[in-house]
């Protein structure tokens, strides 16, 4: 069985060693370094080479965002931030700086440890109604768009409906059942969104889908999907 490495960042240390030890009671999970800030996040990566780093937006000195950006950049770790939507008014720079998921710090222990799977898996997590209030709170003030962009015109009429499916925040499997289709054939589309629309994953799918006015701000996606949980790519 692999394991998975993994930092973890955060300045208060009840909550840092709190993730860390329902973390390291996984089999396949071993927490190899805990940080109290973004610079020893940082030196921790590069330390250890984990495979994923948890980081709370917020820190003294370099926040999670910066640490996110230079993690990114520097190596294959893929990061996760931790956040209070409510409050904190980064959490849209947090997706630009190449963050894979976002969890709230009073997630449940089972969702944490399923977050951390699937980011190291490859995929990115966000869930459908975070996703919502994250975009819409970060796009409300700009212009509103009375028709997409000519961005999407590199698509055809299947993966602009699949780009679409992805703001619902729906799943590769939930996508299939609502087009008919293969999970395969789902995952040549989105895969065909990302590259032809110069995208790193289903979450900067999701703002792309609302920056270019495929899916209004101030209007949940057609269908909505408030009621499902996380959704993996």
């Amino acid at each position: 069985m692999t394991t998975i490495r993994v930092v973890v960042a955060d300045d208060q240390e009840l909550v840092r060693s709190g993730f860390a030890m329902i973390l390291d009671a996984q089999p396949d999970i071993e927490v190899v370094a805990e940080a109290g800030d973004g610079a020893q996040a940082i030196e921790a990566v590069r330390r250890h080479s984990p495979d994923v780093a948890l980081l709370d937006i917020r820190m003294p000195g370099t926040d999670g965002i910066e640490a996110c950006r230079v993690i990114g950049a520097e190596s294959g770790c893929r990061t996760v931030i931790l956040t209070t939507f409510d409050t904190d008014a980064y959490v849209y720079e947090a997706l630009h700086a190449g963050a894979s998921g976002f969890l709230l710090k009073d997630v449940r222990r089972d969702d944490l440890v399923h977050a951390v799977r699937v980011v190291a898996a490859g995929d990115s997590l966000l869930a459908p109604s975070v996703a919502r209030r994250l975009v819409e709170q970060y796009t409300a003030g700009g212009p509103r768009r009375t028709a997409p962009d000519a961005r999407l015109d590199v698509l055809t009429g299947r993966e602009r409906e699949t780009l679409l499916l992805l703001a619902r925040g729906l799943s590769n499997a939930e996508i299939a059942a609502e087009l008919v289709v293969s999970d395969h054939t789902v995952k040549t589309h989105v895969g065909n969104v990302l590259a032809k629309l110069g995208l790193r994953d289903r979450i900067q799918a999701v703002i792309c889908a609302y920056e270019t006015g495929l899916v209004a701000a101030g209007s949940p996606p057609p269908g909505g999907a408030e009621g499902r949980g996380s959704s993996p790519a």
